[in-house]
């Protein structure tokens, strides 16, 4: 295996490759990347055997043909430290990988690509279009509310339901919910749902650009897998039942406040500066026009901080943690929030005034 290729066009795919594998594991050969050179083309792929990610460069001139597995770290660090307009020569030597760039000389070792894991292919059940920009939107919208490490693994990922000629995505950790939707492409006549685990999900809001270029995804019994420029995707997909969670978004408040929602963000930004560190807690407390936002912390100091809203709906004090109040108003466009309530033991229901598709909730906290 021989092969020359130019720094700029090795280094986004092996970024991206890289990115996928983990740097602890128990299998020493998923420390690893796989080259395959066949023809004008380098395939590189990456996986921690949940996650799969395979690249494609094409090269200037012919390779002779071969394939291997080298460490992805060090060699994505080699091409980081060559200058910009360096040329790489990649040879195999015998069970070393021979890396040369001007009076560089590198030499790695290496593992064979039969030791390599495949993901599994399961047979394909649907598939569905939409453009990469719409798709990497609901992951923005959604993803941050994503759990992490939680026992209840199914929360530790992303719902995707089709349904009705739209693509939903459901976030939650049991404590705040988010939930987005847009139309898409596809044959799909009944209800179909499907738990992207959280890694899947971020490595492949990595890969989407922000176009109207379309991204087709191919969906099997227990894998998701997508075709993004020179790039495929595939993910397992987690064994469980999502919670529902039409029962979760409150139908019932009677409470309406709009609010600028850049102000309100600094505001909470400010006063969660003396808030609890462990818990985060801020209280609202609302009156006709206008919003009291408080916080203290154990050392006994306070912030407050009033600040003009459109409310009328009475005397209420509810608890939030702040941090989920932040996490919405950074991802939302709208100039406006509007925040629905219904007493201080509910949840509030958050949007955008002029981004209907995009539903929040947080859960109160006792203060």
């Amino acid at each position: 295996m021989r092969l020359v290729i130019s720094r700029e066009a090795l280094i986004k795919p092996l970024q991206l490759v890289a990115g996928v594998v983990e740097r602890r594991q128990t299998l020493p050969v998923l420390s690893n990347i796989l080259l395959v050179a066949e023809g004008n083309q380098l395939s590189l792929t990456g996986t921690d055997l949940e996650v799969e990610l395979v690249g494609r460069v094409q090269l200037d001139e012919p390779a002779e043909a071969g394939s291997v597995t080298v460490p992805a770290r060090k060699l994505m660090d080699i091409c980081k430290s060559l200058a910009d307009d360096a040329r790489i020569e990649l040879e195999l030597s015998g069970q070393k990988m021979m890396i040369k760039s001007g009076r560089s000389r590198f030499s790695l070792s290496t593992l064979p690509a039969h030791e390599f894991p495949n993901v599994e292919d399961s047979p394909e059940t649907f598939e569905l279009q939409l453009p990469q920009s719409a798709l990497r939107r609901l992951i923005e919208q959604t993803g941050f509310s994503m759990a992490q490490q939680d026992v209840r693994y199914y929360l530790n990922g992303m719902l995707l339901e089709v349904k009705d000629g739209e693509l939903r995505s459901v976030a939650t950790d049991g404590h705040r919910l988010a939930t987005s939707v847009s139309p898409v492409q596809t044959d799909v006549t009944s209800q179909q749902q499907i738990i992207v685990p959280r890694k899947g999900i971020l490595e492949l809001a990595r890969l989407l650009q922000g176009g109207d270029e379309h991204v087709k995804l191919v969906i099997g019994a227990n894998h998701i897998r997508a075709n993004v420029g020179d790039f495929t995707f595939t993910s397992k997909l987690v064994d469980g039942k999502f919670p529902d969670y039409q029962r979760v978004i409150p139908r019932n408040g009677d409470k309406e406040l709009l609010g600028d929602r850049q102000e309100l963000r600094q505001v909470f930004s400010r006063i969660a500066i003396l808030s609890n560190e462990k818990y985060r807690g801020v209280r609202l407390t609302l009156n006709d026009g206008y919003l009291q936002v408080m916080a203290n912390n154990p050392e006994q100091e306070e912030a407050e901080e009033t600040v003009a809203v459109d409310y009328q709906g009475g005397h209420l004090e509810i608890g939030f943690n702040v941090n989920y109040l932040l996490d919405v108003l950074s991802i939302l466009n709208s100039d406006v929030v509007r925040f629905t309530l219904l007493d201080s033991n509910s949840s509030a229901l958050i949007q955008g005034y002029d981004e209907p598709e995009a539903l929040y909730v947080v859960m109160p906290m006792r203060m």
